[in-house]
């Protein structure tokens, strides 16, 4: 049997990128799947190639209006909401604190913070009600560890969604329902493109360029893929997690355990070089 199978779940962001890898499995693993975001042609053809299984509503998770309606036409369609995953992101302001601009700041919370937000708001009572279902969060490795960010902005609002998180699963945990969160590392996305001020399909074949840079950044020699984010949303979206509330799945090769074995041991090696050339030898007869 497959893993999500009858499910229904609302995924945002999902016209590319995670959110777009994101519901191609969960519609293979026998979900039905709703996705949202902006960008409507984009949209479009990817319920289109994933087919029946999908359907596309635009929205603009920063309107709480919208985020309403997106979740009133999946119950209308469908009659329940058994998963919603909150993926929808952008960049936010780079720079020093001196310089984040009031604007820009207020964008970017909206986008990464409120809309997480405003998602449960319209979606836990339904799931209380069914005395079921599982909330996933996005949020990121910037949210535990300073300086894995351009943004500083974007480095506490991930922290700020990877709390709530908690927080909103101590309340709905006793009602049946899980809220979990998923923190990536360095994924090949068309972020790195959006933050660099890209746009569109410019934006997102960055992606490929990015693969060798972000390869030695963690153990595992490889950059993330949305592929593995998507796996971990299937186990928190299914059955196999039931007793998962709370908790942050970190999705990053090894990126926040610690310093890379080898980069210490060359580090090791060149400070026993650097002693052993400035210090006298031993002398054998004291």
């Amino acid at each position: 049997m497959k893993r999500l199978e009858g499910k229904v779940c609302i995924i945002t962001g999902g016209t590319s990128g995670i959110g777009r890898r994101t519901a191609e499995v969960f519609a293979a693993e026998g979900a039905h799947v709703v996705i949202a975001g902006r960008r409507e042609a984009e949209g479009l053809t990817v319920a289109h190639s994933i087919g029946s299984a999908c359907q596309y509503v635009r929205t603009d998770v920063t309107d709480e209006a919208q985020i309403a309606a997106l979740v009133e036409y999946t119950m209308r369609h469908h009659g329940r909401v058994d998963c919603l995953f909150n993926n929808a992101g952008g960049p936010a302001p780079p720079g020093g604190i001196e310089t984040v601009p009031a604007d820009g700041f207020d964008a970017a919370i909206a986008t990464l913070l409120r809309s997480v937000v405003l998602g449960m708001k319209h979606v836990a009572p339904i799931l209380v009600r069914q005395r079921s279902g599982s909330i996933i969060n996005n949020g990121s490795v910037a949210g535990h560890r300073a300086g894995l960010s351009s943004s500083l902005v974007y480095s506490a609002a991930k922290a700020a969604v990877i709390h709530v998180t908690r927080c909103v699963a101590m309340q709905l945990g006793e009602h049946g329902v899980r809220v979990n969160s998923i923190s990536p590392g360095g994924v090949a996305t068309g972020m790195f493109g959006k933050v660099a001020g890209l746009q569109g399909e410019q934006a997102e074949r960055t992606a490929e360029i990015v693969k060798g840079a972000l390869a030695a950044a963690q153990p595992i020699p490889r950059a993330g893929l949305p592929e593995d984010v998507a796996q971990a949303a299937v186990f928190l979206a299914s059955d196999h997690s039931t007793f998962v509330n709370g908790h942050d799945l970190v999705v990053d090769g090894g990126l926040i355990g610690g310093q890379r074995w080898s980069e210490q041991q060359s580090r090791l090696q060149a400070m026993r070089a650097a002693f052993l050339a400035q210090l006298p030898p031993a002398n054998p007869n004291r």
